[in-house]
């Protein structure tokens, strides 16, 4: 398409024959000048302008739609991996509360079916004594038996006997029920065991009760 655009349109005035101009050059009478001039779109073909001007965009809204599928996937398999975590996390959590629970049930368990044997020593000591038969040496030596495997069981499990007969006095471990005055003796010198104590591990469980001396000053 060609359209006419008018470049210049002047009207100069007229000078005396022979004159010359400014210039040099014979004084031009009032005309229009009509200069062809072609439209970008003879320029530049339409589709090349529409080519150019959407390819940068439609390559960027690919990248983009693009990187959002990207991340979409990712978040997805971030959410999913959090759920599974979170229902790990779960049944960590449940399966220490039952075995704490089963713990505090059932932390006797050994303790008891060893206790049950030597209950069942002593039923049968019963039953023997019973018996008019039965020697009473025999039965003494029963019960030695039975008290030395209570012993045996208390010991497998860290409960141990307290029987500080001639030791010191130690407040921590022992319960002092009367004081004796004795020769001979130094001061707070357990003379009497009436009861003896029991700790488990570190931990005191019952002080043994026992008779203090207190030494007599020689005149």
């Amino acid at each position: 398409m060609t359209a006419d655009a008018t470049v210049a349109k002047s009207t100069v005035a007229p000078e005396s024959p022979g004159s010359p101009t400014e210039s040099g050059q014979s004084n031009l009478s009032s005309a229009q000048i009509t200069v062809p001039v072609e439209s970008p779109e003879e320029v530049i073909p339409p589709e090349v302008v529409s080519e150019a001007a959407s390819t940068p965009t439609e390559s960027i809204v690919e990248e983009l739609t693009r990187q959002l599928a990207a991340a979409e996937q990712k978040a997805t398999a971030n959410w999913d991996n959090l759920l599974r975590k979170q229902a790990e996390l779960d049944n960590v959590q449940k399966r220490m509360a039952r075995e704490i629970e089963n713990a505090h049930k059932y932390a006797l368990e050994k303790f008891a079916i060893e206790l049950l044997e030597v209950k069942d020593s002593l039923e049968l000591g019963i039953e023997a004594a019973n018996k008019p038969e039965t020697d009473l040496g025999a039965v003494k030596e029963g019960m030695m038996l039975i008290s030395k495997k209570l012993a045996d069981t208390l010991k497998k499990f860290n409960i141990l006997e307290i029987n500080p007969q001639g030791e010191k006095f130690n407040p921590q471990w022992h319960e002092a029920i009367a004081v004796q005055p004795v020769q001979d003796q130094e001061d707070n010198t357990v003379l009497l065991v009436h009861q003896k104590g029991y700790q488990l591990n570190d931990r005191l469980l019952r002080p043994a009760r026992v008779v203090v001396a207190k030494a007599i000053q020689p005149n």
